[in-house]
């Protein structure tokens, strides 16, 4: 009964999305194609939470730190399958686009050893992404996040522009395309 009432929330927050991102976000519908499909645009342009996790190197940090970037921030667990095989391509889109104004940040919450994620990303070769931990959850709690994995982007002001529950394939021609306009416009405004 639980599951049932979570994926008729998540769905519910899905299709009830909108957007007021500081460009117009539904310039964009027509680049959301193939697994971008499912991204659905914010419904406001509320601030990310300032909820703290730890970084890399154990310590305590938040969002604010990417302030001046598009983010692609992924929530994932070392136990959950589709998070897993979606890794690699969040590898892919960070090597396409990542500069000093694009960066995709991954984030293990709940039970996530950091022994294991560094075994897991060894073990797969991803070597260009963050190993933050939310090792309580307080973080993607914080920010809605109902299910694994869920990705949003993030403007450069550091409001919510979208978000795709589930896995994708962030190294899809469509996705690349999708994620090179969000931050061509987020960096002209």
């Amino acid at each position: 009964m639980k599951f049932l009432w979570s994926l008729l929330l998540y769905t519910a927050l899905g299709l009830g999305a909108n957007t007021a991102f500081a460009i117009n976000a539904s310039q964009f519908d027509a680049l959301k194609k193939g697994d971008m499909r499912k991204l659905a645009w914010a419904k406001s342009d509320e601030m990310v939470s300032s909820v703290t996790y730890f970084d890399d190197a154990g310590q305590e940090t938040d969002l604010s730190i990417y302030r001046g970037k598009t983010v692609v921030l992924n929530f994932w667990a070392t136990w959950c399958a589709p998070c897993r095989s979606e890794m690699p391509s969040l590898s892919k889109l960070q090597n396409e686009l990542g500069d000093d104004t694009f960066e995709v940040v991954t984030i293990a919450t709940m039970r996530n050893n950091p022994k294991s994620i560094q075994s897991f990303f060894d073990k797969i070769g991803v070597q260009n992404l963050s190993q933050h931990n939310d090792p309580k959850g307080a973080l993607s709690r914080s920010m809605g996040v109902l299910g694994l994995p869920t990705t949003l982007i993030i403007s450069k002001s550091g409001e919510e522009i979208g978000r795709l529950l589930g896995d994708a394939d962030w190294a899809s021609p469509e996705a690349i395309a999708l994620m090179s306009a969000i931050k061509t416009a987020d960096h002209q405004n």
